[in-house]
């Protein structure tokens, strides 16, 4: 395993790492056109940071590369690096634009990008349009991917998309090839866009929060251009909307293909869908009942924490004040998620029906008479051991994480119940928050967070490849 990554490697993985570092380069600079629109004169720090982004990305773009010889360790590979380069790009425009330290520029850059919709900011009504612009913009693509929008505006058909696209944890096709489906995904989530800025602004919002609210909601990042976040429109018709888009950025994008097809029935059919809609009754029953929220709130959170959005209707304060109880209801939802598929994070619905059935499949087969075949089938499809392999080992992997950021929260005194809700929060990809994310948090604590972020939005694997890459360099450079 030594020699699992050589320069050839490097060099297959330069490339497709160039076109992804001009993408991020690009999406830096856009805000400029905020900040002339707002006359705020704030160019220098999205010209430099996007600009730096755009010019190494050149540099590596030219790198000759077959892409044929592209591995699945390399789609690995690309699906991990870019999230890391692209927080750190952005990272660095919000230090010098907003004057503060590296390490908070770089969580709320992670969050941001990650789709995870914490912020160090304690009062974001202060910031320039053209940066709270760019924390959603940051979220819009971060909410598909990089990786994705590369694979649908710059990589040929072939088995480089598919190996991209595989190394973004999605496996369901919309259409016959990769890139296909990828540009069907935007042309779908662009569709959504526009609809959720008309609804906000005949809503009665501006056309600029409607366009920032839009982006943050539809791709379930949920960082809001308001210290009150949707609460501080008092609106009840925004709140709806709001969770109309999280319910969206929730969906399967196959799901959103058939719907919008006219496959109502097939698109219902899907177990991911039926899954949602028992959940959000039941949980948001629990909250009524037991913890007294009303209805739409109860709704609006159980929507926001399965979602992965972390949207409030409700100031951080009153949210710690809440009881354990919705507390523990909603990290549940937090850790659990919606659809594979989608702009969501976490552990994803089809992995927890996929476990939960499996408990069923096994009791049946004890009970069953020697030889009896269990059919085993999931929305129609088989569902062979391999599937149930993998979800059961990705959810202990997945809560293994979480245990550990856990105690490293606790060790600096943080409440359990508090600790727990802000890790499962972060890996996530949520940003629903107990007030531990703050500027002033202990750095250990915040580098924990950042990692939780980005390895929740990769989907773990990635990570642990990319770390095993590096572990044998470091051994092979030691010999």
């Amino acid at each position: 395993m030594i020699n699992y990554l050589g320069k050839k490697d490097l060099v297959l993985i330069a490339k497709p790492m160039g076109m992804i570092m001009q993408a991020v380069g690009l999406v830096v600079i856009l805000p400029i056109i905020v900040s002339l629109i707002y006359h705020e004169n704030i160019f220098y720090p999205f010209i430099a940071s996007g600009g730096l982004s755009i010019a190494i990305g050149l540099i590596l773009s030219r790198t000759p590369s077959d892409y044929n010889q592209l591995k699945l360790k390399h789609g690995m590979m690309i699906a991990a690096l870019p999230w890391l380069w692209a927080a750190l790009i952005g990272g660095l425009c919000l230090m010098y634009a907003t004057n503060i330290d590296f390490l908070n520029a770089y969580f709320e850059s992670m969050s941001a990008w990650s789709g995870s919709g914490f912020s160090i900011y304690l009062d974001v009504e202060i910031l320039p349009k053209s940066i709270l612009f760019l924390r959603s913009i940051m979220q819009w693509v971060g909410g598909l991917g990089v990786v994705m929008m590369v694979i649908g505006i710059l990589i040929r058909p072939g088995t480089t998309a598919a190996r991209l696209y595989k190394s973004e944890a999605r496996e369901e096709k919309i259409k016959p090839s990769i890139v296909g489906t990828v540009k069907t995904i935007w042309w779908i989530y662009l569709l959504y866009t526009v609809l959720g800025i008309v609804l906000y602004v005949l809503a009665g919002m501006s056309l600029f929060d409607a366009i920032n609210n839009t982006f943050t909601n539809l791709s379930t990042g949920g960082m809001s251009i308001k210290n009150n976040n949707i609460g501080a429109y008092g609106s009840n018709l925004i709140t709806a909307i709001t969770i109309i888009l999280m319910v969206i950025g929730g969906t399967s994008f196959l799901v959103h293909y058939k719907f919008l097809k006219g496959k109502v029935i097939d698109a219902l059919r899907d177990v991911q869908i039926q899954a949602t809609i028992i959940i959000v009754v039941l949980f948001s029953v629990l909250l009524v009942v037991f913890a007294q929220f009303t209805n739409l709130n109860a709704v609006f959170y159980v929507v926001s924490a399965l979602s992965c959005t972390g949207s409030n209707t409700l100031p951080v304060n009153v949210m710690v004040a809440w009881a354990d109880y919705p507390k523990v209801i909603l990290a549940i939802l937090m850790i659990v998620g919606m659809a594979a598929g989608s702009t969501t994070g976490a552990l994803k619905l089809i992995r927890v029906v996929t476990l939960m059935k499996s408990v069923y499949w096994e009791i049946k087969r004890i009970i069953s008479p020697v030889g009896t075949v269990i059919t085993r089938k999931i929305s129609g499809k088989t569902v062979g051991d391999t599937e149930i392999r993998e979800a059961g080992s990705y959810t202990f992997i997945y809560l293994f994480f979480i245990f550990i950021s856990w105690l490293v929260l606790m060790s600096y005194g943080y409440d359990g119940i508090d600790s727990i809700f802000e890790v499962a929060s972060a890996q996530g990809n949520v940003g629903l928050s107990m007030g531990i994310v703050t500027p002033d948090m202990p750095d250990v604590a915040e580098i924990f967070l950042i990692l939780n972020m980005w390895i929740g939005r990769i989907e773990i694997i990635p990570a642990l490849i990319l770390l095993k890459v590096f572990l044998d360099q470091f051994q092979r450079l030691r010999r």
